[in-house]
């Protein structure tokens, strides 16, 4: 039915739910789960309040610290899919802006089913605020499950 589904995860409870979702489909259609996790590049707005903040530690850089930070995200992720009983499984990062790079690596990987969760907002609030799902959704060349 499906052979490549595509689960972006960011370590949120929705993610979590969609990660359990797509590790079962995979499951039961014998398909290669590809994981990723995408973050955004820091603006140099971001950059200098961290360093008024003191987020990061002396000599840090934001980018580095995001890029790390999804590479976890990503590695849990693709280790608890294979406690999950997944055999094929992989797991990536992207900088960029989420939808857009989800949709995108969908393509590049040629997967014909995006399994995302949902933030929970009501209808008004997903359409004034413009969620990462509403906008894969429109945005996708394959199928695309919100959970």
């Amino acid at each position: 039915m499906y052979s490549k589904i595509l689960v972006p995860y960011d370590g949120s409870s929705g993610a979590e739910r969609a990660l359990m979702q797509a590790a079962e489909l995979a499951k039961l259609c014998d398909s290669q789960l590809i994981v990723v996790t995408v973050y955004r590049h820091h603006s140099m707005l971001e950059a200098s309040l961290s360093m008024v903040r003191g987020s990061l530690e002396p000599g840090g850089n934001l980018d580095e610290t995001m890029r790390q930070t999804a590479r976890d995200a990503a590695d849990y992720a693709k280790s608890h899919a294979r406690d999950a009983g997944v055999e094929k499984v992989s797991a990536f990062i992207k900088a960029g802006p989420p939808a857009r790079t989800i949709v995108q690596m969908a393509k590049e990987k040629e997967c014909d089913l995006i399994v995302l969760g949902s933030r929970g907002l009501g209808a008004t609030e997903g359409y004034l605020l413009g969620s990462v799902s509403h906008k894969v959704t429109g945005l996708a060349h394959c199928p695309v499950l919100v959970v």
